[in-house]
């Protein structure tokens, strides 16, 4: 089992900046990849940016060039700083560790305003 905890959403303007934390505990020598997803009412969870134990990334292409993830392994931890916000990217965000199983936290709002 993986338990995971997130922390950083809120608000923020149009162009600004958040960063969006992800602590990781339980069995997190299984885990094989951590990610970020977004939702929003009515519509499917999508996927922002994941992130491999051996650092690589992939990043959804509505976030590419503004936003980062990255891994703390020490920390069990992984991060999401999110630039240039745009009020598209108001949502609940979700952490998100693979294993041979997928286990998500309870997530967190992030809200961009115009």
């Amino acid at each position: 089992q993986v338990q995971l905890v997130e922390s950083g959403g809120g608000s923020a303007q149009a162009g600004g900046s958040l960063r969006l934390s992800c602590a990781a505990s339980g069995s997190i020598f299984s885990i094989k990849t951590m990610g970020w997803y977004r939702q929003t009412p009515g519509k499917q969870r999508e996927l922002v940016a994941v992130i491999t134990s051996g650092g690589s990334t992939n990043y959804a292409d509505s976030v590419k060039g503004r936003f980062t993830i990255s891994r703390d392994n020490a920390k069990n931890t992984v991060y999401l700083q999110m630039n240039s916000l745009k009020p598209e990217d108001t949502a609940i965000y979700y952490c998100n560790a693979a294993t041979f199983s997928n286990y998500w936290g309870k997530g967190i709002l992030v809200t961009v305003s115009s």
